[in-house]
């Protein structure tokens, strides 16, 4: 047996190292693989005789269709191609609707006050394209005996899932909202729990504008491959569903935050459900095919973008939790 290391490219998040180990080790001639987010780099252990370029080839003949290649050498990165110049208008414009749209009275999102249901399904809708299809969406495609067939099984698998998932995100919300009922949250606390939400999401989307250190944050293989033997018992997708609230997802701990100051379990479970909600049509996409948007030429505008638009929310909402604890005046009312 032979051991190779490649070069990928293609790679975007955690989900990504899922995807190319359960491809690469369905195929004949592979006996391991590794994939190391961080270095890029696909390692194989092979019987196969074949020149490490020609077995570069085959596999990349595996995955290419998800957006991924295999090389002997490193390819060269392209360079930005001023994308996040797009980013900034088409996220600002968003940011100017969505508050007219609020100022009107036509929505009540609460940004810049207390964050509804609403606001939470539109940070789910954001989260659900980074750190949450990161790491959920390695779980998806880890639950799929076979990620490209629609046997009944698997549609079983996904649907107990993802019924675990918003139902349990929803009930221990509310539990977090009953425990900061118990323990008396006090309004300087509740105001510091606010910021401290508005700072993860702040650097969530410092992360997704590709200002901060991308975080390719992933669980252990060996807690997958113990997903792989249990995801026919019929109750495991559910239970694992409702284990996802506890994953270490930023923008799930910043509603998490919110939903423990609400102090209230009916606040509490209408946040997370509400997240819960805006998370799952792309990890349902996910589930039941693949997350093209993720792996399309306009991917990088699209994360860009999104980006722009968490800023603009996490800004006004640190800005509106400071002006609460008196260290600022109000800038503006929304």
């Amino acid at each position: 047996m032979q051991t190779y290391t490649f070069h990928v490219s293609g790679t975007h998040c955690a989900s990504c190292k899922i995807l190319i180990e359960d491809i690469l080790s369905e195929q004949g001639l592979v006996r391991e693989v590794h994939v190391d987010l961080k270095k890029e780099t696909v390692t194989v252990a092979t019987t196969s005789d074949k020149a490490p370029e020609e077995l570069a080839s085959i596999l990349t003949g595996a995955i290419a269709k998800n957006g991924y290649t295999l090389s002997v050498e490193k390819l060269s990165t392209p360079q930005d191609n001023g994308d996040i110049w797009k980013a900034i208008p088409i996220g600002l414009a968003f940011l100017v609707l969505f508050f007219i749209l609020q100022k009107s009275g036509l929505l009540n999102l609460g940004i810049g006050g207390v964050t509804t249901p609403v606001t939470s399904f539109i940070v789910g809708l954001i989260a659900s394209v980074s750190s949450c299809l990161a790491i959920v969406g390695g779980l998806v495609l880890s639950l799929s005996a076979e990620v490209s067939k629609d046997n009944v099984s698997d549609k079983r698998n996904i649907i107990l899932f993802h019924v675990g998932r918003v139902g349990g995100f929803a009930l221990l919300g509310g539990v977090l909202g009953l425990i900061g009922d118990a323990v008396g949250i006090n309004f300087v606390f509740t105001a510091i729990l606010g910021l401290i939400a508005s700072l993860i999401m702040l650097l969530l989307g410092l992360d997704l504008v590709g200002i901060a250190k991308k975080s390719k944050v992933t669980l252990p293989s060996g807690i997958f491959k113990f997903f792989r033997r249990v995801e026919h018992k019929t109750f495991t997708p559910l239970i694992i569903g409702v284990g996802t609230f506890f994953l270490p997802c930023g923008f799930t701990q910043s509603m998490q935050f919110v939903a423990l100051s609400s102090s209230s379990f009916m606040t509490g479970f209408l946040i997370m459900l509400g997240f819960a909600l805006g998370t799952l049509p792309v990890l349902a996409f996910l589930s039941f095919g693949s997350a093209s948007i993720a792996q399309s030429k306009h991917a990088p505008l699209f994360f860009k973008s999104a980006g722009v638009v968490v800023i603009g929310f996490a800004v006004f909402a640190l800005l509106a939790g400071l002006a609460g604890l008196g260290i600022i005046n109000p800038l503006f009312t929304i």
